[in-house]
């Protein structure tokens, strides 16, 4: 299960590093030139490529710190997308909440599972 997860932290971020502009129109977030946007949007997929990487290459014992980490970054990202909620269209903020909140739980599972070992 994080195994695909970090996989598709991965494959997220070299689409959004890739083409920044088709990323945030998928998401619903415009799609006009915006190169404040496309350079945040390119820090989320280094981030995104970096806890997932971490993940795959790491042994036993940097997994249980990359899980960790990841579901810091995923909460903050379930907060973050809840209080943007009255600036962007319901869908929006339903579909990044819904994704962050499952990679969230993804991780909780794993995080748990590591300390009750």
């Amino acid at each position: 299960m994080m195994t695909n997860l970090a996989r598709g932290r991965v494959a997220l971020g070299a689409a959004a590093l890739a083409a920044p502009k088709l990323t945030v129109k998928l998401m619903g977030l415009g799609g006009a030139a915006d190169p404040g946007r496309d350079y945040m949007v390119r820090m989320f997929a280094a981030r995104e490529i970096a806890l997932g990487a971490g993940y795959l290459l790491s042994d036993d014992s940097g997994r249980r710190l990359m899980a960790r980490v990841g579901l810091a970054a995923d909460s903050v990202d379930v907060a973050s997308g809840l209080k943007t909620r009255k600036g962007l269209p319901l869908w929006v903020t339903a579909g990044a909440v819904a994704i962050a909140g499952g990679a969230a739980a993804m991780g909780a599972a794993k995080v748990s599972r590591d300390l009750i070992r």
